[in-house]
């Protein structure tokens, strides 16, 4: 059942957006007995596709950056790594706590509750997002380096192979999840595939596509079986060749996004926070016998340990729908997707709990309608 609809204030209205932009209705809210609580479903339409930059200051200093952490993995050994970034995430410390802290703050505190140091997390994750850059400088450079990658739950996903429907891993976006993470499923035996978006990577100017991003992606196509590039103006396509790859028993991989999709949905989080998570993935397992299960890569020592987990497979309590009623309502389910939304919202919380200072990407600590300038605080990619 369709609620409401709501668009961008008049104020963003009168700038000239230099990326796509969107206006967001509710589809509808579920409620889940078994909870006690909804979930909001929201579509996404296009009514401004943007104008592709095609240089910004961001794309020189994050090439000198680049650079930089390029030449110390092919020069200093690897203890020196972490100090390095430490320092190096102190440069702009005032502007991002004059831009980006109070948000970030907010967000952290109305999920995590008021008594952690907000502070210390938020300078924990720009120390963090510069390790992860220079995890892509150590995999470009560094080729003697070989970090301890510990894999949880592989168990429960070979299971899910051997039934044979394909399975789909829905990855958070925790700093090591982007490279270490796809790394351990490779490492495991696990050919997967990725969807992505065609600006994924640090910048979406014309020259961050052709030469910032590349670098990151042939990184990540190193242990990948493909890529599945979303296009917004054909997912249909792009629904078909998942679809057939989880028919093949294949794995499939998606970022907890909400820029790629069309719809997207709002939870609940913690103490009094609201996130925002994919429904593609929930969509995907609720047509068929797809397993579905999370992902989310921890860097437990820099440099030196990580911890790529997989959640046990998901199990709404619902059954899934018929082959009659899948057909009469279009192969969705949306309580059933509902119930996966919030299986995956508990693990996340989880993740949060345990590392928050390396997750890349927190939603507001207002629901979305009423604070529609704005959905994420610190991302810097899509998938």
């Amino acid at each position: 059942m369709r609620l409401s609809r709501f668009t961008k204030s008049r104020k963003a209205e009168r700038k000239q957006p230099s990326t796509a932009s969107f206006r967001t209705e509710i589809i509808a809210d579920v409620f889940v007995p078994d909870y006690g609580e909804d979930v909001r479903f929201f579509s996404r339409k296009i009514v401004d596709p943007g104008r592709l930059r095609g240089f910004s200051t961001r794309d020189s200093r994050e090439g000198l950056v680049a650079l930089f952490y390029l030449a110390v993995a092919a020069a200093l050994p690897v203890r020196c790594w972490a100090p390095i970034c430490d320092w190096a995430s102190r440069f702009r410390l005032k502007r991002h706590m004059r831009k980006d802290f109070h948000g970030y703050a907010a967000a952290a505190q109305a999920v995590l509750g008021n008594g952690i140091d907000a502070r210390q997390l938020f300078e924990a994750l720009l120390a963090a997002r510069h390790r992860r850059r220079m995890q892509l400088a150590a995999h470009l450079v560094a080729r003697r380096w070989k970090p301890t990658i510990r894999l949880e739950g592989l168990e429960g996903l070979q299971a899910a192979l051997r039934r044979g429907h394909g399975a789909i891993l829905w990855c958070d976006q925790f700093t090591a999840q982007t490279m270490i993470g796809k790394r351990a499923i490779y490492e495991a035996g696990i050919e997967a595939h990725q969807v992505s978006v065609d600006t994924h990577g640090v910048s979406e100017t014309a020259f961050g596509l052709r030469f910032l991003n590349p670098p990151l992606v042939d990184v990540e196509n190193r242990f990948l079986k493909s890529r599945i590039v979303f296009d917004r103006d054909d997912a249909y396509q792009v629904t078909i060749r998942i679809q057939k790859m989880l028919r093949q028993n294949g794995v499939v991989m998606m970022t907890n996004t909400i820029h790629a999709g069309s719809t997207f949905t709002e939870v609940a989080l913690g103490e009094r926070g609201w996130t925002h998570l994919a429904s593609a993935p929930a969509n995907f397992a609720a047509r068929g016998k797809t397993a579905l299960f999370a992902m989310s890569t921890f860097e437990v020592v820099p440099f030196q340990e990580y911890r790529a987990v997989l959640s046990p497979e998901f199990v709404p309590a619902i059954p899934a729908p018929s082959s009659v009623d899948a057909a009469r309502d279009g192969a969705k389910n949306m309580a059933l997707q509902a119930h996966y939304i919030l299986l995956k919202r508990d693990r996340l919380l989880e993740a949060l709990k345990a590392y928050p200072e390396q997750m890349m990407s927190w939603s507001r600590h207002e629901r979305m309608t009423e604070a529609q300038d704005s959905i994420a605080i610190g991302s810097e990619e899509g998938s």
